[in-house]
């Protein structure tokens, strides 16, 4: 009888395999403060905005990098920050639950879970009401565990 040599399956990548790998000892702020600095132009200002006024919303945030960008979170992901060309985007994970009386959301409105915020050159920002809809995701991460 002869046998037939059966190759192991190759497994599925993992859910951390889909995550960017950090340079070694660099600190999430650290990829941040570079993100913003390699920008240099209204996009990087937009963003060093933006995350001032998370952390002004929330003194007790974490700052991480996932997926090669910015992620607040307190409790679970509050929000990402994303720069494309044409805009920055800031995506909250569960903004669809979130009350948004000022109407920031303009963008990944027809989802079930997240909103976002697109932020285009010459864009003003809200920071109250930013700041008011981050401490409501905040407040709904606490409230969920």
């Amino acid at each position: 009888m002869t046998q037939t040599k059966t190759k192991a399956p190759t497994k599925a990548p993992t859910k951390a395999a889909s995550k960017t790998p950090s340079p070694a000892g660099e600190s999430p702020a650290a990829l941040i403060d570079a993100r913003i600095a390699e920008l240099g132009d209204w996009r990087g200002e937009t963003l060093a905005r933006l995350r001032a006024l998370v952390k002004e919303a929330d003194p007790e945030v974490v700052e991480e990098w996932k997926w090669r960008v910015p992620v607040w979170s307190h409790d679970g992901i509050l929000c990402t920050g994303e720069t494309y060309k044409s805009a920055v985007k800031m995506t909250f994970a569960k903004g669809a639950a979130l009350e948004d009386p000022s109407g920031l959301f303009n963008s990944s409105l027809d989802g079930n879970t997240r909103r976002a915020i697109d932020f285009r050159e010459g864009d003003k920002i809200d920071g109250r009401a930013l700041k008011a809809l981050i401490r409501a995701a905040v407040a709904l991460n606490q409230r969920k565990g």
